[in-house]
């Protein structure tokens, strides 16, 4: 016969035994969903404030092969550069939907507008933009486009955009579509017309 004691002491350390393992379960689940929500790498930009305008973006269509107008209501801050990168960041949000008809990855964000010169602009665009952009001569020149063209139909007084990845000057998009000059706005605007033909 087993003493008492001794079937206490094993009773004991199997609801010991039993609770640990209810709790490395929860843990484990608890460490999932948080490096689930690590992995998500969308950008976080604070929420624009200001009154709310219509701005008219100009949305690539990879079936087309064309951009569209498309009119918005978006908040848009006072300052000139802050209207700028909130115009662009609202051409992201449609691009970043499920079918969109030019998708570009969760991660792709524009870090900064400068607007420097008498009509000169310069996107800078995050390094996920470019490194995780499909490649292809018509689908990043459409993004190029369609960058600049809302650019520069919302913001007065832009003559020419200069796109940069992470600050820096970057040959390509995505092996394609040249970065090293600026981007003539009356060029890029005779182009939309006459893809929209």
């Amino acid at each position: 016969m087993i003493p008492r004691h001794l079937t206490l002491g094993v009773a004991v350390m199997l609801v010991i035994v039993l609770s640990m393992g209810i709790y490395l379960r929860q843990m484990r689940r608890s460490a999932t969903e948080m490096q689930r929500l690590a992995d998500d790498s969308r950008p976080v930009a604070p929420p624009a404030s200001g009154p709310t305008e219509t701005v008219t973006l100009y949305v690539a269509d990879d079936a087309t092969g064309a951009l569209r107008s498309q009119s918005a209501q978006i908040p848009l801050p006072g300052g000139r550069q802050q209207r700028a990168e909130e115009l662009l960041r609202a051409l992201l949000r449609i691009y970043q939907q499920p079918n969109s008809p030019h998708p570009l990855a969760p991660a792709a964000d524009i870090r900064s507008i400068y607007l420097i010169a008498p009509g000169a602009a310069v996107i800078d665009l995050n390094t996920a933009f470019a490194d995780q952009h499909r490649s292809g001569i018509l689908g990043e020149q459409l993004t190029v486009d369609s960058l600049v063209q809302t650019l520069a139909v919302n913001v007065p007084g832009i003559s020419r955009v200069r796109i940069l990845v992470n600050g820096d000057t970057r040959e390509t998009l995505a092996g394609h579509a040249d970065l090293t000059e600026f981007f003539d706005v009356n060029a890029v605007s005779q182009a939309v017309a006459q893809s929209a033909q």
